[in-house]
């Protein structure tokens, strides 16, 4: 089995990192009591934070020099950023010294913003370079699976996003890509090696 990772992977953020919607559950100001880890709180004192298996998950994707994105369509754009930027993230297991890590350094890239996640992607292609076959998306949203017409992967993740679904992704995009492409400037792809 191959242990091969997407050069990007992409998550929504409301229902699939979180569980809320920042754009009608949350109330400005937003705030971190103290030196909480992975807990922000609103004007009326709704916790925002990760699901459980997020921090874990993030922090394997940056061990593997994967490119992380935030991909949402909300219609509170400035606020997600803010609950990003809040929220702490715990240390690796094994590493419990360590300081916790603001949530808003791991996205390398942040689409947030009203609109289809069709434009999202293309706008992560045109950032990036990367091609859509080396990109993997987590949503609790199926009417986002259109993002799959470009060659991108997507995960649907109705409960959230968890080690289980995290894992189902992966091994869903490595059996369509078990070879890395390439593509040159013209869209030829060719193949790089295989693992």
């Amino acid at each position: 089995m191959t242990s091969r990772l997407p050069k990007l992977v992409a998550f929504d953020l409301d229902y699939t990192l979180w569980d809320l919607w920042i754009d009608t559950h949350v109330d400005p100001p937003l705030r971190r009591v103290g030196s909480a880890v992975n807990e922000v709180r609103d004007r009326h004192d709704q916790k925002i934070c990760f699901y459980r298996d997020v921090p874990e998950i993030l922090h394997r994707l940056r061990e593997g020099g994967v490119v992380i994105a935030a991909c949402s369509r909300t219609h509170a754009p400035d606020l997600a950023r803010r609950a990003l930027n809040l929220l702490l993230v715990p240390p690796p297991a094994g590493h419990q010294g360590e300081s916790p890590t603001p949530a808003a350094t791991f996205f390398d890239q942040m689409e947030i913003y009203p609109g289809s996640k069709i434009k999202h992607f293309k706008e992560l292609h045109k950032k990036t370079g990367l091609p859509y076959s080396e990109m993997l998306f987590f949503d609790d949203e199926h009417r986002n699976k259109e993002v799959e017409s470009l060659g991108v992967t997507f995960c649907l993740v109705p409960n959230g996003l968890d080690d289980r679904s995290f894992e189902r992704g992966l091994s869903e995009w490595r059996k369509r890509h078990p070879v890395e492409v390439a593509e040159d400037a013209s869209g030829d792809a060719a193949v790089v090696g295989q693992s």
